[in-house]
């Protein structure tokens, strides 16, 4: 088990036979399992070759403890990267399979009043189911439940699959309905429709740890851009920056208004590179810095989202 944001190794070994086993003739190859009888490609290596797949890219690579050892190390995990995840090592004689399963904690840890101020302090309040239908009209689809503003849970989907409810029911938003508010823990989606100010990244000759960025953001005249202002500004002020950057939570993200190579991925939104160590961990920063005049600047429709998410709506904490 681990957490958004930090590194984990998933364990794989194999008989080694050094006498008859080319070590150049070896392939180990890592999938996650989607579905019944379906696979995602994630690592696959070949002696000194390696490659990573889709989100995979840049983020993982071999354990190489000794030999027998087929363990991969994955970083900044994310939210879609739990599940459950196979191993499998050929050579000319033999074929050994394995499984492992990666879970995350932190997970569905908010009750009704926490997610609450959670969405309060990002400069935002629960969303409405109508708030959130309306973001899955224009494309959200998140497989973690949330509150929202009448005490439901509820997620969007707009691509059934069988880790979100069944591939062969229909796409919406499903519905858990009304959960205990002080006992029972989901996440939340956040709204919110202004944005009293100006997002920007802080342009600096290099980059910075958690509390070099925070000083720099407040030398510069602001503060640290909070991960709903950069949302916000994403939707509102059409920000497109491919650099990451530290927000106030302490999470690395960076918005992309146009899809372009090495940008991550085909689809808009604000990329979310997790929560790494503060210390030692160095990236540029977003700052946001208020309107003197305290003008809000008003947008038409939901505008924020929290997470991984890349479509246009509310948050998700």
């Amino acid at each position: 088990m681990t957490h958004r944001g930090a590194s984990i190794t998933l364990p794989c070994r194999y008989h080694h036979e050094p006498e008859e086993t080319d070590p150049a003739r070896i392939r180990i190859k890592w999938t996650k399992v989607t579905g019944a009888l379906q696979f995602e490609d994630v690592f696959v290596a070949l002696g000194r070759q390696q490659r990573a797949f889709a989100g995979y890219r840049g983020r993982i690579a071999l354990q190489r403890a000794g030999p027998g050892d087929a363990s991969v190390v994955i970083h900044n995990v994310t939210l879609q990267d739990y599940g459950r995840y196979e191993c499998e090592v050929t050579d000319d004689m033999e074929d050994d399979t394995g499984f492992v399963n990666l879970d995350l904690e932190g997970r569905y840890k908010l009750n009704y009043r926490e997610a609450e101020e959670v969405c309060r302090q990002q400069d935002a309040i629960l969303a409405s189911y109508g708030q959130l239908h309306a973001a899955w009209l224009d494309g959200l689809d998140w497989c973690n439940a949330g509150w929202l503003e009448d005490g439901s849970v509820q997620y969007p989907i707009s691509q059934p699959r069988d880790q979100c409810g069944r591939k062969d029911t229909p796409a919406g938003v499903r519905n858990y309905g009304y959960r205990h508010k002080e006992d029972e823990r989901y996440d939340a989606f956040c709204f919110t429709s202004n944005l009293n100010g100006k997002v920007y990244f802080l342009k600096r000759y290099k980059k910075l740890s958690y509390g070099e960025a925070l000083k720099a953001c407040q030398r510069d005249g602001s503060t640290m851009a909070k991960v709903g202002q950069l949302y916000a500004a994403w939707k509102i002020q059409l920000l497109d920056r491919c650099e990451a950057g530290w927000l106030e939570d302490g999470s690395i993200r960076y918005p992309i208004v146009n899809p372009r190579a090495r940008c991550g991925g085909p689809e808009p939104g604000v990329r979310n590179l997790g929560f790494p160590d503060k210390k030692y961990r160095l990236y540029g920063a977003y700052c946001f810095r208020k309107n003197k005049d305290g003008s809000d600047v008003i947008t038409n429709g939901p505008a924020l989202g929290n997470n991984d998410i890349t479509s246009k709506g509310p948050i998700k904490i």
